[in-house]
């Protein structure tokens, strides 16, 4: 039987510079490009109004990462473990609000900063799908990535019968890897399939 290889499957190690550069701008990141009005780091007192925003099952339900059973005390923690990478240099929560002080979606940030890679991840309000804001913010996004953070891949991974996120990838130009099991933190795991796109070929793709 062949064991899914770990993400990212790129692994090219990087100058101990490079990846203090890279944990230092994602230390210091406090907002995120988005195509809503705001955009900030989650704090703790934002758990009830995430928690409500999730509650959503077409927005929660397709997401891996997220904890189960969803519970305003598991987004709490949810939110504190994010806080804690964001101090190690390894990853952010981004809420993104409308003009309403609504939550219109989010961004949830793996970063590898040892490889120079990281992951994006999230989900926008219902009412915004299907009008390209999810292509635009994730757009969005991986420019902020490869252009603020410094990083030189971006992986990306989604359930095999997640078909809007395989267009998405696919579109973006973004390459099939292969799969892999992704795990939530109570241990259950899921296939993947896993993208990659590496700053040169985005800059191809997407450059001015």
């Amino acid at each position: 039987m062949t064991v899914p290889k770990q993400i990212p499957y790129t692994r090219n190690r990087i100058s101990a510079e490079k990846e203090e550069r890279i944990r230092a701008a994602v230390r210091g990141a406090q907002s995120l490009p988005t195509e809503n009005v705001m955009s900030r780091i989650a704090v703790a007192d934002d758990a009830s109004l995430f928690h409500a925003f999730l509650n959503d099952p077409q927005i929660s339900a397709p997401i891996y990462t997220l904890p189960r059973p969803l519970t305003i005390e598991a987004v709490e923690q949810f939110i504190a473990k994010h806080v804690a990478e964001q101090d190690k240099g390894e990853g952010m929560l981004f809420l993104n609000f409308n003009s309403d002080g609504e939550i219109g979606g989010y961004q949830d940030i793996c970063i590898w900063p040892q490889w120079a890679a990281g992951e994006l991840g999230g989900a926008v309000h219902p009412d915004r799908q299907g009008k390209r804001k999810g292509i635009e913010g994730a757009k969005l996004g991986f420019d902020w990535m490869f252009d603020v953070l410094g990083l030189d891949l971006i992986c990306e991974t989604a359930a095999l019968d997640n078909h809007r996120t395989a267009r998405l990838l696919d579109g973006l130009g973004f390459k099939r890897m292969g799969e892999t099991l992704s795990q939530r933190d109570d241990g259950t795991t899921r296939a993947s399939l896993v993208w990659e796109i590496s700053k040169e070929q985005w800059s191809r793709k997407h450059g001015d």
